[in-house]
Parts: structure tokens; sequence; C-alpha cells
């Protein structure tokens, strides 16, 4: 990460994913650099993975976390939005990744609103309530991936 410095390496020489994303949501100078430096990997990677599987009947699936906001789209066969209310994603950015309330109101509001990411949904999985719902959500989205094939 030559262009962020050495204050996005953790001490063990992995990135310091909460001290970029410190950098690049709250400058989207800074976020389109960062985009242009990982896109193209990221592309390349994701069209390799694909191809391996272009004669099966395997179900991929592309974890891709700023799928709107990107030119992605066309990948994707299907979109499916895991979607929770703000506040409850801000509450569990607070308690599970140690952000503080206002970074992480800042992060959300860096990205696609929650409406422009249910809008492109195909299929939306419902992650307000806890793991056991969760679970079943995820049961109902392999049942409705199942029904494509």
């Amino acid at each position: 990460m030559d262009h962020f410095g050495a204050d996005v390496v953790g001490p063990d020489g992995s990135l310091d994913r909460q001290a970029l994303a410190a950098i690049v949501f709250k400058d989207k100078d800074q976020m389109a650099i960062l985009t242009g430096i990982t896109y193209p990997l990221l592309t390349e990677r994701m069209a390799q993975k694909l191809a391996a599987e272009a004669e099966t009947d395997h179900v991929v699936v592309l974890d891709i976390p700023l799928l709107v906001e990107s030119t992605r789209e066309s990948a994707a066969q299907h979109v499916i939005v895991v979607d929770c209310p703000e506040d409850v994603a801000v509450a569990r950015l607070v308690q599970f990744r140690d952000f503080s309330e206002a970074d992480a109101r800042a992060r959300i509001a860096a990205q696609a609103s929650r409406q422009e990411r249910l809008a492109r949904a195909d299929f939306v999985i419902d992650n307000s309530g806890d793991l056991a719902a969760l679970d079943a959500e995820v049961d109902r989205c392999w049942t409705w991936l199942q029904t494509l094939a």
C-alpha cells in the first residue's frame, strides 16, 4: 500500500483495514485511488473464478460489499442484498468492530443508500434479527437459488 503509507499496515505486516477505512471513507478522492488500485486485481480474480466454474452447475457467490457503487453488477446474474435497518448496522459496527458511532454513520453515509441497494436486489436477506433468524434467512435464500437452476 505504497500510496497510503505505513499507517495502514499492521504490526504483523497485514493490512490494517480499519486504518485504511478511516482514510478512504472520509475522502472521496482517496476512495477513488483505492478503487483504482484494487478493482483491476479483483476483477481479474473474479473472472478467473467464474471461468473455472463456467461448465459446472455450481452456484457461484460473489461477495462484493460495494456492488451498487461499482461497475461489477454486470458480472452477477442475480443480486442478493443482506439488509438491516441503519441503526442496527451502526450498533453492530460499534459493538463488534470498535467503531465510534460517528465513524459507523460516516462509513454508512459514504456508501449507496439502503434504498439503492434494495432497489437492485433480486432477493433480500433480512439480517435485522439474531443469528438463528439469519440462518433461516440464508436457508430461504438457498431455496430460492435452487429454483433458478
